[in-house]
């Protein structure tokens, strides 16, 4: 995982960070419904950890709409609104933390890309169905992420945690959120500026929110 720019904008830092937000509020949705409510939500994340040389965020996440669930808790998180969510705030916490963990560790760092290389074989010159690239996200965390800290306790329904295949997608939603969380921290992200910089980061992500296109009305 290289990084974008040594520096960033305001916006590339926010829109890493409401990846990795959205990653934990999907991993809250697929442990207590089996899927994740918002199109295309899930399929950006899991996509964002094959972008392994990315040109800019913007070439990341070329349709910023499929970030809405991230920047909408992102706000709801930072923002002045008390109805805070505690589940997505341990998640993301945890992978900053993992992060964090695995910035330090060169053997992980480079243990990490050369799995990533593969796996981008696997999809883009082997044609690997997507559930076999999702198990092998799923391997790539519990090998390598997972370990660097105590394990990420995911609350759920028994019946849906259970099951293999939702947790190879969970955990390969984890692995990206620690992926863009990466991200964040490459383009100048850090902790205290959830203390010096909140509002500024509140006036951004309202922004980021204000250009996007309004959300379509469901059908009856």
């Amino acid at each position: 995982m290289t990084a974008v720019h040594a520096t960033a904008p305001w916006p590339d830092r926010m829109i890493a960070l409401a990846a990795t937000v959205q990653a934990a509020a999907a991993v809250k949705q697929v442990a207590r419904l089996g899927r994740i409510r918002e199109p295309n939500a899930g399929e950006v994340l899991l996509a964002s950890v094959l972008e392994l040389n990315p040109a800019s965020v913007d070439a990341m996440y070329p349709n910023r709409e499929d970030l809405r669930l991230g920047l909408e808790s992102l706000l709801q998180q930072i923002g002045s609104s008390r109805n805070k969510d505690v589940e997505i705030t341990s998640y993301v916490v945890g992978m900053l933390m993992l992060e964090r963990r695995l910035s330090r560790s060169q053997s992980h760092v480079q243990q990490l890309g050369q799995r990533l290389q593969q796996l981008h074989r696997q999809k883009y010159e082997f044609n690997f169905a997507n559930e076999t690239i999702i198990a092998t996200m799923a391997g790539i965390y519990s090998d390598l992420i997972s370990p660097l800290a105590k394990p990420l306790r995911i609350n759920g329904q028994p019946g849906i945690l259970q099951q293999p295949s939702q947790q190879n997608l969970i955990r390969a939603l984890l692995l990206s959120g620690v992926r863009n969380a990466v991200l964040w921290r490459q383009l100048g992200g850090r902790r205290r500026q959830f203390l010096w910089h909140k509002q500024r980061m509140v006036r951004c992500v309202q922004q980021l929110l204000r250009e996007l296109p309004l959300p379509s009305e469901p059908l009856s």
